[in-house]
């Protein structure tokens, strides 16, 4: 497989972008992104929000999902089970692999981390294969 162009992909994700997230490498098999901290992403204290590091964790297994997918076929989360370890003020970066790649299923993990390398949260996601469309 060539490598993908990261920025298009984002652009397949819209609400990426409303995140203001970036991916820095990614394949069928891994990814490494970044979430940059922002007010509007924040609980009180100018702690980043649980969902916002879900919504991250999510769309960067969605995005290796979906590079290892066959031309055509499309990718939806199935399940997601996020452990938040962690309250954090600054950026995070993410690092996904997968666990299993099955016809139907795809099985993914991503730990977020803060700037001192401290795990801030977990995600477990399985997501959908779907069929192309014809």
């Amino acid at each position: 497989m060539s490598t993908p162009d990261l920025d298009t992909l984002l652009t397949l994700m819209p609400f990426a972008a409303g995140l203001g997230m970036r991916i820095e490498e990614a394949d069928a098999d891994h990814a490494v992104g970044r979430l940059p901290w922002r007010e509007e992403l924040c609980t009180t204290g100018g702690i980043l929000h649980g969902g916002a590091l879900m919504s991250f964790a999510d769309t960067l297994g969605a995005g290796v999902t979906f590079l290892g997918l066959p031309e055509g076929a499309g990718t939806a989360t199935i399940t997601s089970s996020t452990q938040l370890m962690r309250a954090t003020t600054g950026d995070v970066t993410g690092r996904t692999s997968v666990l299993h790649r099955g016809r139907s299923t795809v099985t993914v993990q991503t730990t977020v981390y803060d700037a001192d390398e401290r795990v801030v949260a977990q995600t477990t996601q399985v997501q959908a294969v779907l069929a192309p469309r014809r």
